[in-house]
């Protein structure tokens, strides 16, 4: 028997069967009421080594090995038994030695003879671990870390844990993840598919508080694995009174809160329970089993922080992609829109880890002149930010281009030659063997004529979807893509256009390659299907679209292809109006006399179409002088400007006659034809004439003439311009017919 200082008469008594103590296999330890060790028997020496400081009375029980991590659940549990109280459980202890023993212990109150309680008794023994208790567990561990292996996004994660955790290991999951200061629940998974009452335990999505003191708390705090054993033995503050209530209801008997610790950060944490909802062969854990599930956190951990990133990563290539796309669509007279985008599933490549599927496809809407528009469909080989980098700057380059209104071969054409620029490996000082290749598909589309007129860059014919029937428009040549002769490929790239009339009602689908090539699933031979087959299946499906509206249309041809999306997805329906829009439109000869009529053909249309009078006033006022330039230059003789200015309302035709200079000889073969047309929000004039030069502001001197006319239409139009065409030019402007 083993004495430290002098033993009290009370523990003498108490030590009256030391024979029996030193020949027992068992080690026994006794402590006074501050848990100084008293005694310990020789097989205590034997199972936790020589503590030091032997011989002193107040060495404390903490000396016998007990981890710096449960000093605190030691002190809580000491407290318990000088109140009465019995404990039994598991501990890690670390020998003198440095060696690791699992040990199972009792702890009862030491009482006197009175009935007080003047110490502690603890008996103990290591542990037997049992070979199918490791296995299943690491077994587990195993299956968990697999899973997590492929996990690509937080809830994907963590839901994939709490399934492998509830049953078999736990009755009750719960996951929180911090959320700037907030701890935020994310999973709350439970056994039988059993729910808890409304307030008590919190739901999915609520802020959880842990109060000091909590053993949660302790967990987050200290960046620990915490260990319950069992409740009866110790108490701690509750969240809630509700949730106190719902304990006890439920029987809790033990827990595990794990700390989702990364990097030294802690994202969360991880809470497993057991009750009495089930019947388990030992309704609490223990040290190993606190061991184990701190295991898993740091799996967990790792896959949450790993899907974390791949979220940010992700969620930034898509904010790039979606900021390089149109925010938002026009408002177009006769015509309705409908656009969809969306990036690839993820791939996991070996090697290299998660990869986002966000690429270079790409959409655009321009409003041209006179209420026409332009169509982008397009798709840059490749993926990744370089892929939507490249996008971003011919999506850019193609609607400078079209402001230029040249016809749409010519439009790729000079994309071609962008696509050379920006694509060679020199021009970003990347070592990259081969630029990617751009297909592309332009189109002119306008709303009164009904008129589509188009060039394909090596692109995917759209679809047209009209009286319940859905197939390729019908395009004769689809040219090379652009960028192939940075490929060293040389080809003709003399794009060629041509032009379509929509019937009324009508549908274009432009699509990428992203829409019919999936990741279908494989037949019985583990072939997947062509894309004609796949494309044959999406015409099937939006055949019978004609009650659909645009939205709804790009919707079910989202859907329409079975698979995963293999690559990112543009998707952009246009619908032609099924009526007709208002146009004006009538051809004068070149002539100073008409600039009367052309004004007045320009009133009556804006009074037959309820055009307010201040900006009908306005319009004509810039009619006069579109046509005015119009026909002065295509006069043979040099007639003043002064003479054709008009003040007020257009004379009458016999009047307008008599001005001075009309007598003088002018090209009387020339003509020009004036165009207007009304939209929902504004009107448009077009001049067309036979010249092939395009007017520009010039500056004018006090004593000019003339010089001022394209001067007033850019103050006063909401917008103008000029294009080139076939016969010669048109010059058009835009007058708003509400105030903006």
């Amino acid at each position: 028997m083993k004495r430290w200082g002098d033993l009290s008469q009370d523990a003498a008594d108490h030590l009256t069967a030391s024979t029996v103590l030193d020949q027992a296999e068992m080690a026994v330890v006794v402590t006074d009421r501050f848990s100084n060790l008293l005694y310990w028997n020789p097989f205590a020496e034997k199972l936790f080594g020589q503590p030091g400081g032997q011989g002193q009375r107040d060495q404390s029980v903490m000396s016998l090995g007990i981890m710096e991590k449960d000093h605190p659940l030691a002190v809580e549990l000491a407290k318990h038994v000088l109140k009465g109280g019995v404990w039994e459980g598991t501990f890690d202890v670390r020998r003198g030695d440095g060696t690791m023993v699992y040990v199972r212990a009792q702890a009862v109150p030491l009482r006197h003879s009175s009935g007080s309680v003047t110490g502690i008794v603890i008996t103990a023994r290591e542990a037997m671990r049992s070979n199918e208790r490791e296995k299943d567990r690491f077994g587990l561990l195993e299956r968990i870390g697999e899973r997590l292996a492929g996990s690509l996004y937080v809830e994907e994660t963590l839901k994939r844990v709490a399934e492998m955790l509830v049953p078999q290991f736990a009755d009750h999951c719960f996951i929180e993840l911090k959320e700037t200061d907030r701890l935020i629940r994310r999973v709350s998974t439970h056994v039988q598919g059993w729910t808890p009452p409304a307030d008590s335990w919190k739901p999915v999505g609520a802020e959880i508080t842990y109060p000091a003191g909590h053993y949660a708390d302790s967990a987050l705090r200290r960046q620990e694995t915490i260990l319950v054993e069992d409740f009866s033995q110790v108490s701690y503050p509750s969240p809630s009174a509700a949730s106190a209530r719902l304990c006890g209801e439920v029987g809790l008997t033990s827990a595990i809160v794990a700390p989702l610790c990364v990097r030294g950060e802690t994202l969360g944490l991880m809470y497993l329970g057991l009750s009495n909802l089930t019947d388990r062969r030992s309704p609490h854990y223990d040290t190993f089993d606190r061991d184990f599930v701190g295991a898993i956190a740091t799996r967990v951990a790792l896959a949450v922080d790993n899907a974390l990133l791949f979220e940010e990563e992700r969620h930034t290539a898509e904010s790039f992609q979606k900021y390089l796309l149109p925010r938002a669509l026009p408002q177009l007279d006769g015509l309705e829109i409908a656009v969809r985008y969306y990036p690839a599933a993820p791939l996991v490549s070996h090697g290299q880890g998660i990869q986002t599927q966000v690429g270079g496809d790409w959409y655009d809407v321009i409003p041209l002149s006179a209420g026409r528009v332009g169509i982008v469909i397009g798709d840059v080989e490749g993926r990744g930010a370089k892929a939507a980098a490249i996008m971003g700057q011919l999506r850019a380059a193609l609607r400078a281009f079209a402001q230029d209104d040249k016809p749409p071969a010519e439009i790729l054409a000079r994309l071609d030659e962008w696509t050379r620029i920006v694509a060679t490996p020199e021009s970003d000082g990347l070592d990259i063997s081969v630029p990617p290749i751009v297909t592309c598909q332009y189109m002119v589309y306008d709303a009164w004529s009904r008129q589509l007129a188009f060039a394909n860059a090596g692109h995917a014919p759209p679809l047209l979807l009209i009286d319940g029937t859905c197939h390729e428009l019908d395009i004769s040549e689809v040219g090379q893509p652009l960028g192939v002769h940075a490929k060293g490929i040389h080809a003709d790239l003399v794009y060629k256009e041509e032009t379509r009339t929509l019937p009324p009602g009508a549908s274009l689908l432009l699509y990428t390659d992203g829409l019919v090539d999936r990741r279908p699933s494989r037949d019985a031979d583990g072939n997947a299907a062509a894309d004609e087959e796949t494309l044959q299946v999406l015409c099937e499906k939006l055949a019978k679209s004609d009650d659909l509206t645009v939205e709804q249309l790009a919707d079910a041809a989202t859907t329409a292809v079975p698979g995963e999306i293999d690559d990112d997805m543009a998707i952009l329906v246009i619908r032609a109006s099924a009526s007709e829009l208002d146009v004006e439109e009538r051809t004068f000869p070149a002539q100073p006399i008409m600039v009367g009529e052309a004004r007045r053909m320009a009133a009556e249309a804006f009074t037959g179409w309820n055009v307010p009078e201040e900006r009908a006033e306005l319009a004509c006022l810039l009619v006069s002088e579109v046509v005015t330039n119009v026909v002065l230059h295509a006069a043979t003789a040099s007639i003043p400007r002064r003479e054709l200015s008009m003040d007020g309302p257009p004379l009458p035709f016999e009047e307008s006659w008599d001005l001075p200079g009309m007598e003088e000889e002018i090209a009387g073969e020339k003509e020009f034809t004036l165009r207007i047309r009304r939209g929902g929000e504004a009107v448009w004039v077009e001049v067309f004439d036979q010249d092939l030069r395009l007017p520009r502001i010039r500056s004018a001197g006090e004593n000019d003439e003339g010089g001022r006319g394209l001067y007033l239409v850019d103050q006063l139009a909401s917008r103008w311009g000029s294009r080139p065409t076939k016969e010669g030019k048109a010059v058009w402007f835009e007058i708003p017919t509400r105030s903006r």
